[in-house]
């Protein structure tokens, strides 16, 4: 319980604050910005995941959705970027309308494969729209601009476009420790209650469908301008799986974890790939399989879980109430 109430605290959020604020210092800059980009895109999905109890395979279709819009909007309006960025999350959040109202109706692996079909769909779209997302080649030279202001250094881009990573994991923070957020945990935990207490859970799932779509629609956004340009690995299927993957390695309920699952794998992906290894999917599924079997709430969720259990052996035992003078026994 200790760590649970100090993610709710001022102090573990400040110290969220500082190494967002210093990452760059210590971590190639372009790394530290994908670090924060998936870090908001795991912390949607597990709004979805992990307080509403929906798995979604197809949030890809958001995040990458999001990043053609961003980029087409960047490319050919000459507007600033941030403009770019929440024109990419408007239409992360319109998708997801209709995508949620077919699919929130859905339980379990029948909803997952929903999404994931409606993903692979906008993969096609993607591929075949040649003229306007440039197919397999995507959109390149995407610019880095700020009324004027060149932000091509990877440095600078990255103090630019954390407000926009900070906003979106103080929505999801605010969503889920709102009445709203209750709402969300009793429909995961017991349906048929929620139901009978007068709750339309459909429209409560689709809100928060559209809400995580639209956070990782801004992730996305600032990730493509961050690289520069918009590619088909962006809505494909395996994306959405790397998200969740970070969530399940974190701990899934936690929005903390999915921030550590983000580092932990944006790390090492970084690492292998500049060692020379190719098949980064065999060291990553590795890891995967060992933190699952080991840390079965993940790595937050797990620590979490045993200072609590050593916090509740270092309580003493409540002593049995005294009976008053007067009272009978």
């Amino acid at each position: 319980m200790i760590l649970s109430k100090l993610a709710g605290r001022p102090f573990l959020l400040a110290v969220g604050l500082l190494v967002a604020l210093v990452l760059p210092w210590f971590v190639y800059p372009p790394v530290a910005m994908d670090i924060l980009c998936w870090a908001l895109f795991a912390a949607a999905v597990d709004l979805l995941l992990g307080f509403t109890g929906l798995l979604s395979f197809g949030h890809a279709a958001f995040w990458g959705g999001s990043g053609y819009v961003t980029g087409l909007i960047a490319l050919h309006s000459g507007l600033p970027f941030p403009v770019a960025v929440l024109g990419g999350a408007l239409f992360a959040a319109v998708l997801a309308l209709p995508i949620g109202f077919l699919s929130v109706r859905l339980r379990g692996i029948y909803f997952a494969m929903v999404t994931l079909a409606f993903a692979q769909m906008v993969y096609f779209i993607a591929n075949q729209w040649r003229d306007v997302t440039g197919g397999e080649n995507g959109l390149q030279g995407i610019p880095k601009e700020l009324f004027g202001l060149d932000l091509s250094d990877p440095f600078f881009f990255y103090y630019a476009g954390l407000p926009f990573i900070l906003a979106g994991l103080w929505v999801a923070w605010r969503i889920v420790r709102s009445p709203f957020g209750r709402v969300l945990m009793s429909i995961r935990d017991n349906p048929a209650r929620a139901r009978a207490l007068g709750y339309s859970i459909d429209r409560y799932k689709l809100l928060a469908f559209v809400l995580s779509a639209a956070l990782s629609g801004l992730a996305g956004g600032v990730f493509t301008i961050g690289h520069g340009f918009a590619s088909l690995q962006g809505v494909y299927w395996t994306t959405s799986g790397q998200a969740v993957m970070m969530v399940v390695l974190g701990g899934i309920g936690t929005l903390w974890g999915g921030a550590i699952g983000a580092a932990l794998v944006v790390q090492l992906h970084d690492y292998l790939a500049t060692a020379g290894f190719e098949e980064t999917g065999i060291i990553t599924g590795t890891i995967f399989i060992l933190v699952v079997l080991l840390f079965r709430r993940g790595v937050w969720g797990t620590a979490r879980d045993l200072i609590a259990a050593r916090q509740a052996r270092g309580r003493p035992a409540p002593e049995p109430d005294q009976p008053k003078i007067g009272a009978t026994v």
